[in-house]
Order: C-alpha cells, then structure tokens, then sequence
C-alpha cells in the first residue's frame, strides 16, 4: 500500500512548492543529514545505484535537493527536474543541472538558499521513495562563505529535521568517533529518544 502513497505525497511536495509557500502542510519525508565529506552523497547515489550529485571542497550541496524515486517495470533509467520539462538519460547532465540551478539561485558564491530543487528519476533499479538532501553541516567559512555559513546550515537542518513526520538519516564518516558526529548530535536536540533517527557508517 505504501508503494502507491509515496507518489501521491510526491505530487502534494510539488504542488505545494508551485505555490511559492503559501500553503504549507508537513509531509512524511526522509531527511539526510551529516557533516561535509560524510559521505552523504555516495549514501544516495547508492541507493539510485547512479553517480549524478556534484563533487567537490566545501560546500557542495547548496540548496535542498529533494530527490523522488519512482519505479518503472522496464526501460531506460530517465529524470525530470521540477524547474524544466526536459527530459535526462545522462546523468552527467543531471550532475551538470544541479550545479546550474544551484548557481542560478544560491549564486557563485559558497552561500546557501532554503529553495530546493526537484528531481524525479525513473528506474527498475529503485523503489519508491522520496529523500531530501540537505547542505553539509560546517564550522568555519572556506574562501567565499558567509561568516555565518555555519548558522545558515543549522537553521536549514532544523527547519527540516524538527517537523515529527520527518525520519532522519544521519550519515557519519568511518573514520570519527561515533560520539563526534554531528549529524547524531543535531539528531538528538529533536529526537532525544531516538525514535525517528538512522545512523549510517
């Protein structure tokens, strides 16, 4: 039954992002979160089993990326934006929008926007579900970053994690103590039980 809910809560997100926020209605979402170079990025690419996100030092993910899978009986894996009505098979291009549409809102520099972007990919490999990637947690501004990259950051990831209806993935680096990580640190100020939190190694 959820297999046929989670489009439906996918059509709801994009109307309700066409409406420039005027109307808001929290929906059941996975949200992933963790610190920059946590490996967030080879966590979703996993999951999509393709290699589309943008690569790179600092801050990379810039605005919400909110990612809709939806799974296909057969064929050629294929994506739409919600900016465009073009059609992707490559996902170098994908990769290449990303950054794009990134620039075209956050700017050149490293800021960030709370406007996200939309993307639906079709698969066979995938099921249904919808994730919300979110800016890299940091603690000091690199080169052209907001003295207050950090705030900026946390206030992003707490619009998003503190709603009740969200599940929180939680990606740590192998290589930190587990009691360091800073996606299970801001896990835990919304979630103190537990209850609605994944940590991912």
């Amino acid at each position: 039954k959820m297999q046929g809910v989670i489009p439906l809560v996918n059509k709801i997100q994009e109307a309700l992002a066409s409406t420039s926020g005027k109307y808001e209605i929290e929906l059941p979402q996975i949200v992933v979160i963790g610190s920059q170079s946590s490996g967030k990025s080879s966590v979703l690419e996993s999951i999509v089993g393709k290699d589309f996100l943008p690569r790179g030092t600092g801050i990379v993910t810039r605005r919400p990326l909110v990612l809709q899978l939806y799974n296909i009986p057969a064929g050629p894996d294929y994506a739409f934006f919600g900016h465009s009505d073009k059609e992707y098979t490559d996902f170098d291009e994908i990769r290449e929008e990303i950054q794009k549409e990134t620039i075209r809102i956050a700017g050149e520099n490293k800021g960030i926007s709370k406007e996200p972007i939309y993307l639906r990919i079709f698969s066979n490999n995938v099921i249904n579900l919808s994730l919300v990637d979110l800016p890299g947690v940091t603690k000091n501004p690199i080169g052209d970053q907001p003295k207050d990259i950090e705030k900026q950051v946390a206030s992003l990831v707490y619009d998003y994690i503190s709603k009740e209806n969200t599940i929180i993935l939680a990606i740590s680096p192998a290589n930190i103590d587990i009691a360091n990580s800073d996606s299970l640190k801001m896990a835990r100020i919304v979630d103190p039980k537990g209850e609605r939190t994944f940590g991912v190694i």
